[in-house]
């Protein structure tokens, strides 16, 4: 859930000023540069607050199928995991390409 948020926050924090500004004024005032840049993290916290809510289902679903194996299936080592593949999956597809 921490990470949902903070996906979500940054989507608040980082995408939505620049968003507006661009809603604003109808054409882009800041830097060239950071058009690529503000791009990237849109794709990169919207990707990853969907992918933190697939993780989230994933892991209710097992809790809810096998009430009795959660403890030893979700352990804090393979939520971090579980955590950091979403983030880098949500960085690779958002910075890479750029």
């Amino acid at each position: 859930l921490v990470s949902l948020f903070m996906s979500d926050l940054m989507v608040g924090l980082v995408v939505m000023p620049p968003a507006m500004l661009n809603q604003l004024y109808g054409r882009w005032v800041l830097r060239g540069d950071l058009c690529s840049l503000w791009a990237s993290f849109d794709v990169m916290c919207c990707s990853a607050s969907i992918l933190n809510l697939c993780v989230i289902s994933l892991d209710r679903y097992l809790l809810i199928t096998s009430p009795l194996r959660y403890k030893l299936r979700m352990t804090s080592c393979r939520a971090l995991a579980l955590i950091l593949a979403t983030w880098t999956l949500a960085a690779l597809a958002s910075f890479l390409p750029i």
